[in-house]
């Protein structure tokens, strides 16, 4: 069973409507500047937003006589367990050492994910069976295709750990969110009050490009030093709703 989550039911949506650029500086205004997982991509860049708790599984180098087919046949394998386990919701992160030269995962595994009602799946590493897994209506990121098979380089060591994935730190727990642009880590224990900053944050960032499209100076508007830039954009969340 998993822990209750962090994050609200109104957040989590929020966090579907606010960029990774938007969170990470969010984030660095509170100190936390490592929170971008760096050369990872959407493998379907028009397929729904991510936003989950984090579900590790840690990699480590093959060995040769540990890792064979046969470990597939055994219950407890990691990746196979994790496949199984990983809670509804939550986000299944791969630290694969940032090693694409085998795959994480493939569709198969990948698809059992998305069925069982997981958010999504990250890895530093890659995928096998990429263009299936594209096509899929399922947010999963990698570093770049590849083909042969995890039993090659990596061995699934440990589940739901502190890991380090694309150079970022995550614990069990975190919420992950990602985008076109990118995956951002977002500390469990800040969630709540970084998705209401960025949500906050999104809104004036929309009324800023409505005026700049209108032809305004960013001086004053963007950030608001001018005085009067605070009661226009309050008349106009007034008028649009927002």
């Amino acid at each position: 069973m998993s822990e209750p989550s962090p994050l609200s039911a109104q957040n989590r949506d929020r966090l579907r409507n606010v960029s990774a650029a938007s969170l990470s500086t969010v984030l660095f205004k509170r100190g936390l500047r490592n929170t971008v997982m760096q050369g990872l991509v959407p493998l379907n860049p028009a397929g729904p937003r991510l936003v989950g708790e984090a579900y590790t599984l840690r990699y480590i180098p093959a060995r040769e006589d540990l890792d064979t087919l046969d470990v597939f046949r055994d219950r407890t394998h990691p990746q196979r367990k994790g496949v199984e386990e990983c809670p509804a919701g939550h986000v299944m992160v791969i630290d694969s050492r940032g090693d694409a030269s085998a795959a994480s995962a493939g569709d198969i595994l990948v698809t059992r994910l998305m069925m069982r009602g997981v958010a999504g799946i990250v890895t530093d590493g890659g995928f096998r069976d990429s263009p299936v897994i594209a096509a899929l209506d399922f947010p999963a990121y990698h570093r770049r295709p590849s083909a042969p098979t995890n039993l090659i380089h990596h061995h699934a060591a440990d589940l739901n750990v502190p890991i380090g994935c694309a150079g970022v730190a995550v614990f069990p727990g975190d919420i992950i969110v990602g985008d076109q642009e990118g995956v951002v880590v977002i500390p469990a224990q800040i969630a709540d009050e970084v998705a209401e900053e960025a949500f906050e944050m999104t809104i004036f960032e929309d009324f800023v490009e409505e005026q700049v499209r209108a032809g305004r100076s960013t001086f004053g508007l963007y950030p608001p030093t001018d005085p009067e830039t605070p009661v226009q954009f309050a008349d106009w969340r007034r008028k649009n709703g927002r």
